[in-house]
């Protein structure tokens, strides 16, 4: 039986304790406290699919930060930030490509008969499941847009 990432936070929390790592301890709490807050909202407990769009929020967030820290010369923080960006993006799936991202996406605007941006929903709805994990939906639809104004 395979082991829930839920478990491997766990397990790595747990390593970390012991190592004295203080980056992965602290991101593997705010994750695992994000998820105990995720499934209290939603009222169930989420599967790795759904685990693996919050460590991809959690990332984006980070990014983010990072912009923000930078322009305060806070590199002190820019280093922690883009440490706990490698402790979070092992738990995800190798990433797609842009090309196979826009392949992924061309097949849906196919399958789907778009032909105009007002369709850019029944694309994101057949695409993103097949890319859940492998590339930020963001990403997915910046890509969609730009194939649809074509």
């Amino acid at each position: 039986m395979d082991v829930s990432l839920k478990e491997k936070f766990n397990t790595l929390l747990h390593e970390a304790i012991k190592s004295k790592d203080e980056v992965t301890r602290d991101t593997m709490r705010m994750i695992l406290t994000n998820l105990k807050l995720a499934e209290v909202e939603k009222k169930q407990v989420l599967d790795d699919n759904a685990v693996l769009a919050l460590i991809q929020k959690e990332i984006k967030m980070r990014h983010e930060s990072i912009e923000d820290f930078k322009k305060g010369n806070r590199l002190d923080l820019v280093s922690r930030s883009e440490e706990e960006i490698k402790v979070l993006e092992q738990f995800l799936p190798k990433q797609l490509s842009d090309a196979e991202i826009k392949e992924i996406i061309q097949s849906a605007i196919s399958e789907v008969g778009a032909t105009a941006i007002s369709d850019m929903g029944k694309v994101m709805k057949v695409a993103l499941p097949k890319i859940q994990g492998k590339a930020a939906s963001d990403r997915v639809s910046s890509f969609v847009k730009e194939m649809l104004q074509k």
